[in-house]
């Protein structure tokens, strides 16, 4: 069965799906995007990926054309075409066909695009064996200069850090803020576990507002865990008990070195383990429906 891409309101095959050379969107990065899971034929968290899609594009004055109740059955439009039931969707909104220079008002009508597909962002056995990180040299943008809430289509900042994983042949990086605090890593927010409480980086160190980020938080108080949201030095990475990772791609996987340290016992710890645990029983029993 060939891959149904939505596009601007219709549904064609991948090789037809196509965006003019002149869309704002490729010339200049000037668009938004989500990425969603679906899992057991159910999209996790639909109405909360859709706002926070239509916030992005509130902040850059970009009017989408389409209602939240649109965007949301056009999504589930698109895995119902695909036959999507574990999957990952991708619904990017750019600013649509302009001219070569910037005035986003020559842009009359933006392009809606959906793809829905299969993903696995790590193979399985690092959530048994887990993650090793790298610190990276580029930081992450100020958000004096590019709010970090607005998930834009310009992620060359996170690439830039990519490009330094790769080349240290890790999977992930950390990256900083100007002011040489944690913010997040290049695809995924983190969290660090010491003394029995959960830490990760409040929304001023520069990070996204991860929808995963906010389960995992929501999680922990139904566990009676501790959660605190605070800017902190890459040192206290390295002397935490555990630490892991959450995205919507990744879901929660274990880190058990940075920079050569090794974190805890160089295991993933039972922390992780419990919340990976909870959150995959969460993905699995809570979301929109596909098929009705």
């Amino acid at each position: 069965m060939a891959q149904m891409i939505y596009l601007d309101g219709q549904l064609v095959e991948r090789d037809q799906a196509k965006i003019s050379v002149y869309d704002h969107g490729l010339l200049y990065g000037d668009g938004v995007f989500e990425g969603i899971r679906a899992y057991n034929g159910r999209v996790f968290r639909l109405d909360e990926h859709i706002r926070r899609l239509e916030r992005s594009a509130r902040a850059l004055m970009l009017d989408i054309g389409m209602t939240h109740e649109e965007l949301c059955e056009a999504t589930i439009e698109t895995c119902r075409a695909n036959d999507v039931r574990d999957g990952y969707i991708r619904l990017v909104v750019t600013r649509g066909v302009g001219d070569l220079g910037l005035d986003p008002r020559k842009c009359p009508k933006p392009s809606v695009i959906i793809i829905a597909a299969n993903i696995q962002l790590y193979p399985e056995e690092l959530y048994e064996t887990g993650l090793r990180l790298i610190t990276c040299s580029t930081r992450r943008n100020s958000p004096a200069s590019l709010d970090p809430g607005i998930k834009s289509l310009n992620y060359l900042n996170n690439i830039l850090a990519k490009i330094e994983c790769i080349q240290a042949d890790v999977p992930e990086g950390i990256m900083l803020t100007n002011a040489g605090m944690v913010s997040e890593c290049t695809g995924d927010n983190i969290f660090v576990v010491t003394g029995g409480r959960l830490v990760t980086p409040p929304v001023e160190a520069g990070i996204l507002d991860g929808i995963t980020r906010a389960a995992v938080i929501e999680l922990a108080e139904q566990e009676n865990i501790l959660c605190v949201e605070k800017l902190f030095p890459v040192a206290e990475v390295y002397t935490a008990d555990e630490v892991f990772l959450t995205g919507t791609a990744a879901e929660l996987v274990p880190v058990v070195g940075v920079d050569g340290r090794v974190i805890g016992n160089g295991k993933p710890g039972p922390m992780t383990k419990r919340l990976l645990n909870r959150f995959r029983e969460l993905t699995r029993s809570e979301g929109t429906p596909i098929h009705v």
